[in-house]
Formats: structure tokens, sequence, C-alpha cells
């Protein structure tokens, strides 16, 4: 029985004043969210902040990256996972499509940041997608396969993948408000479902597989209802806190 998960990826958005608002509001409204595990995951200069208004509450949190290729050194700018902890966080997101283009993120490099995430006793979202253009060909198989098999093929990763999460998120309806309809995202989660299972069919069968790709209260329901999809990474949504909890609440409603 997979619990729904939705997460918030605040991306590079948020003062002191505004979250304070905003975790406000959502920690008085999640009362109302019974089943849906609900996460935020702000910019990591916010973290201590987070953690002090979110102590005690159902609301986890985790941050957006971390780095991969060392515990600590000289990395300017970087995260690790020790600090993650340090502020008590459960998830941090690795491979969002925006780290892999605007940072040049490669596969090989997302799997390091999972098996790190993973080894420190985070949970990773692990994203996966494919580009406009390669939805068009007709290759979003074998792209999110190619990101797929990154860390099923180590020999730590199935290991590492086992209690992760993974976050569907079509590049092309990332902020565009396109948004992938849930047919098509069904087909997407249940691709991926399959390919792990070819690995190991228990950790498959026990995945949380989100989607993100502009969800919204308006189309969370119908997204939420289709079997291989338990939830969402989402982004401009989570930063109004009711259109958030209603998507939240739509999880809820769905849950197994």
């Amino acid at each position: 029985m997979r619990q729904p998960l939705v997460a918030g990826n605040w991306k590079m958005n948020g003062s002191k004043q505004s979250i304070e608002q905003l975790l406000t509001k959502l920690s008085d409204g999640a009362s109302s969210v019974s089943k849906a595990e609900i996460a935020v995951c702000p910019p990591s200069i916010y973290l201590a902040q987070v953690e002090s208004l979110l102590a005690g509450t159902a609301i986890s949190w985790g941050g957006q990256d971390l780095c991969g290729r060392a515990a600590s050194g000289a990395f300017t700018g970087e995260i690790s996972a020790d600090m993650l902890n340090d502020f008590a966080c459960k998830y941090v997101i690795v491979g969002h499509s925006e780290r892999r283009s605007l940072n040049g993120e490669d596969d090989a490099l997302v799997a390091d940041k999972l098996v790190t995430a993973h080894t420190a006793k985070l949970v990773p979202i692990f994203c996966v997608g494919e580009s406009l253009e390669e939805r068009e060909s007709g290759t979003t198989e074998a792209v999110v396969g190619r990101q797929l098999d990154a860390i099923l093929m180590r020999e730590d990763g199935l290991n590492a993948l086992t209690g992760s999460v993974v976050a569907y998120e079509p590049v092309w309806a990332i902020g565009t408000g396109k948004t992938a309809t849930p047919e098509q995202a069904q087909e997407v989660h249940a691709f991926i479902r399959k390919r792990i299972a070819k690995h190991n069919p228990t950790t498959a069968a026990a995945l949380q597989i989100l989607y993100g790709g502009s969800v919204k209260a308006a189309n969370a329901a119908t997204l939420f209802s289709q079997e291989d999809i338990d939830g969402g990474l989402v982004g401009g949504a989570s930063l109004d806190a009711e259109e958030f909890l209603n998507i939240c609440r739509a999880a809820d409603q769905h849950a197994q």
C-alpha cells in the first residue's frame, strides 16, 4: 500500500516573511489531510527557519539538491548530505530537470547524488523526464529508461532506489502551464514501475512515483486517480497555501 506524497519544490523563491506566512497557513490546514504526506523543499538558506516552523507538525521538509562528489571539502556553494541532516531534512530532490539542463548534470552525477542521499539516510526524490523534442520524436521511454538505468545498472543502485521516490516530470510541462494528460502521465509511470520491476518486483510495487509538471488543484484529482501516480512534485502552486493544500486533499482522497 503506497502512501501518497505531495512535495512542494519552492525553487528560488521565498523570503523570511513569506515563508512564515506560507507555513503558518499550511500547518493550520494540514489537519484536513489524513492519509497523504506533505513535504516542502525550500532554498537551503531557509532550512533553519523551516525546521523551526515545522518541527512537531505533520509536514516534512527537504533540500532541493545535494553534492554527490564528496561529503565535505573545497566545493564552494555545494550542500552536503550531512548539512541537510543537520536541519532534520527527510527528503532531497536529485536530478531535477532544471539542474540537468541549466547546470549540466548528467545521468551519472545524478546517480551519484541518489546514492549519496540514500547512504546518508535521506529520501531522494529522483527526477526523470523528457523534453518536448524528445516527446514529439517518440523517444520518451528511451530517455526515461536511460535515466533510470544510470542508477539501476550500478552495483549499489537498486539498494539505493529502494525506499526512494521517483518523480516523472515531463520537461515540456514544467512552468509552461501545459500538463500531460492523465493517460500520458500514467503511461510513463507504468513504464517506470515495469522497468524497475525487471530488477526487483517488490521494490517496484512499493515505490512512490510522483507526477511533476504544472500540477494544480484543478488537475490534481484526475492525475492522482491513475493507478501508478502516487502524488505530485509541485512547483509554482506550492507557493500558494490554499492551492497547495487543495492538491494535498486531492491526493488524500485517492489514497489506497
